[in-house]
């Protein structure tokens, strides 16, 4: 207990500069739109945000309902499928020689120009936010499970090998353990943007939902509430995030205390 406590407060010691800074921004945020005297509509003040926030507060969170839903949905299925194939190409190298280079250059394509595809072809509700997603997420989560998956213990790999060990079985006893902290990395990555795949696809053509919020509200000239979504979006990610830091900190407990 003694020693979680230190920890604890050495971590908190060392978020200090960064909330210091935050409320420095702040300050001179506030102070210049004051100062300068600035329309609501251009620039508006961070107590305008606030203000803008809570009166709008159950409207944001019917929003942020379905966004959640959408991001939710996306984010297990590529995770789901993110293991498959990255599993599936350590496993066969064809499918790794197949597979791999596409896979790389689905991320030349911008978002922005396959997401009015989805919506031409899946229609206008939840069902191309949740593709949009899965499109965001599938590559980090792939990415990082065949990276941690392929660098293991040359030696130990070849022992197995030697003593009759299949695929699988080495799969299971040593690549899969040595792949989980690549694997956290990239779902870390995945859950920051799996929100903002779920907000563009609902921005290019939605009925509800954080992405449709900002339009609305970019369109209204409330520029007040436009940074009041930015709030709740930048939110959503950060308890995306974080839940995916607890789960690594329950599976890799030997571990959080080093890269955490």
């Amino acid at each position: 207990m003694p020693l979680r406590s230190g920890r604890s407060k050495l971590k908190w010691r060392e978020s200090i500069p960064t909330l210091v800074f935050l409320v420095l921004c702040l300050v001179v945020w506030q102070v210049s739109v004051d100062y300068f005297k600035l329309p609501l509509w251009l620039v508006p003040s961070p107590s305008a945000v606030l203000t803008a926030f809570w009166r709008t507060r159950d409207l944001l969170w019917a929003h942020t309902l379905t966004t959640i839903l959408e991001t939710t949905t996306g984010f297990m299925l590529a995770i789901a499928l993110g293991l498959v194939a990255g599993m599936v190409m350590v496993l066969s190298p064809l499918a790794k020689r197949m597979f791999y280079p596409l896979l790389i250059v689905s991320q030349t394509v911008p978002l922005i120009a396959v997401a009015p595809l989805l919506i031409l072809w899946l229609g206008y509700g939840l069902l191309p936010k949740i593709v949009t997603v899965v499109l965001v997420c599938f590559f980090p989560i792939t990415v990082s499970l065949i990276e941690g998956l392929e660098v293991s213990d040359t030696d130990l790999l070849n022992l197995l090998t030697s003593m009759g060990a299949t695929r699988w079985q080495i799969l299971y006893m040593i690549r899969w353990p040595n792949a989980l902290p690549s694997l956290f990395a990239g779902l870390k990555i995945a859950a920051t943007y799996s929100v903002m795949g779920a907000v563009i696809g609902e921005w290019l053509g939605a009925s509800s939902g954080l992405g449709v919020y900002l339009t609305l509200s970019s369109h209204s000239f409330r520029t007040d509430q436009v940074f009041a979504a930015i709030i709740a979006i930048t939110l959503l990610s950060l308890v995306y995030f974080a839940l995916i830091t607890g789960i690594r900190r329950l599976a890799l407990p030997w571990l959080h205390t080093e890269q955490d």
